[in-house]
């Protein structure tokens, strides 16, 4: 399976708005969703307010599309929802989030992140 990002730079159209499909050729799906499209379907997704900001993580891809973190932002906005599905308070999911936040590299390049394996390893054992 292939992975990536879209290779797009911040002030594209395409990403920012997204393709529609060509109904001229019915047999390829030419669609894309872009950033506006995806922050409406994470704010449904996590049950989110229409104003609540959306990490720019959640809504993008990197280069690889497999990254191993995810923004601590990101993680608490889908603690509510990951606490339902797995029938746990919120405040487990919060306190495993904290447990499985990794701090800077080399203590101050970059922003903290959640190692989503560890933290789905750790949730698991919870549910």
């Amino acid at each position: 399976m292939n992975s990536g990002g879209a290779n797009l730079g911040p002030t594209n159209p395409v990403l920012l708005d997204g393709v529609t499909d060509d109904p001229s050729t019915p047999n390829v799906d030419e669609s894309s969703p872009g950033v506006a499209q995806l922050v409406t379907a994470y704010r449904t997704l996590n049950g989110l307010a229409d104003g609540t900001p959306v990490p720019v993580d959640a809504v993008t891809s990197s280069g690889s599309g497999v990254d191993p973190q995810i923004s601590v932002a990101n993680a608490r906005l889908q603690a509510d929802r990951v606490a339902k599905a797995r029938n746990l308070d919120v405040s487990v999911v919060n306190q495993l989030i904290d447990a499985n936040t990794d701090g800077r590299t080399l203590g101050f390049l970059g922003e903290p992140g959640v190692n989503v394996l560890k933290l789905n390893l750790a949730l698991d054992e919870r549910s």
